[in-house]
């Protein structure tokens, strides 16, 4: 077998190695942790968030979204590699300022199409909407999952503004793709 080159990120061989059955797991350096840290918890979150964000690219969406949910599928690989390598190990794969400037261009320009809000979304509408704010609602656990390994072993702080830009960026989308239906809007005291 050659040996892997710098830009082949992973191989594998066997899916199933054995080496999680004693409840313990690899870090992104090789060190061994338990399944209940912190911080295999928080690239868990991010794990189910892209695998949510799957199921809005599965279903139907305007065209003008999947390029960029695309890229962010990709970019939250980036963000567990982050979350699973210590902070003080060098020539790690890290989440940059660039990833979040994107996120705040996309929710600029989602969010100047959109009327004014005047009321809380309730989420639904449309299924994509729907899908969006199942996302959006995993990221922000995945949010808190990265604050909780941030406090216990320190995470690379722009992680934690990337998720909260992209919570931010999955709302404003579940709002525009429900352009042109009804969006279902809090109603103080329910339905009455």
């Amino acid at each position: 077998m050659s040996p892997r080159s710098r830009d082949e990120p992973v191989r594998l061989t066997r899916i199933y190695t054995r080496g999680g059955d004693a409840g313990e797991t690899s870090l992104g350096d090789g060190s061994r942790v338990s399944k209940l840290d912190s911080r295999i918890a928080a690239f868990g979150a991010v794990d189910e968030l892209n695998a949510q964000l799957g199921l809005v690219l599965a279903g139907e969406l305007p065209d003008r979204f999947r390029p960029s949910l695309e890229r962010i599928q990709n970019e939250l690989f980036d963000v567990g590699a982050d979350l699973s390598v210590p902070l003080d190990a060098e020539d790690r794969l890290r989440i940059e300022q660039p990833a979040i400037d994107e996120l705040e261009r996309l929710c600029d320009e989602a969010n100047a199409e959109l009327p004014e809000l005047r009321s809380f979304v309730l989420p639904g509408g449309t299924e994509s909407a729907a899908r969006l704010h199942v996302a959006r609602t995993v990221c922000r656990r995945a949010e808190r999952e990265a604050l909780v390994a941030d406090r216990e072993h320190g995470v690379n702080p722009l992680v934690l503004r990337y998720l909260n830009r992209l919570s931010d960026l999955l709302f404003i989308l579940s709002r525009a793709a429900n352009a042109g239906a009804d969006e279902p809007l809090w109603k103080p005291g329910g339905s009455r």
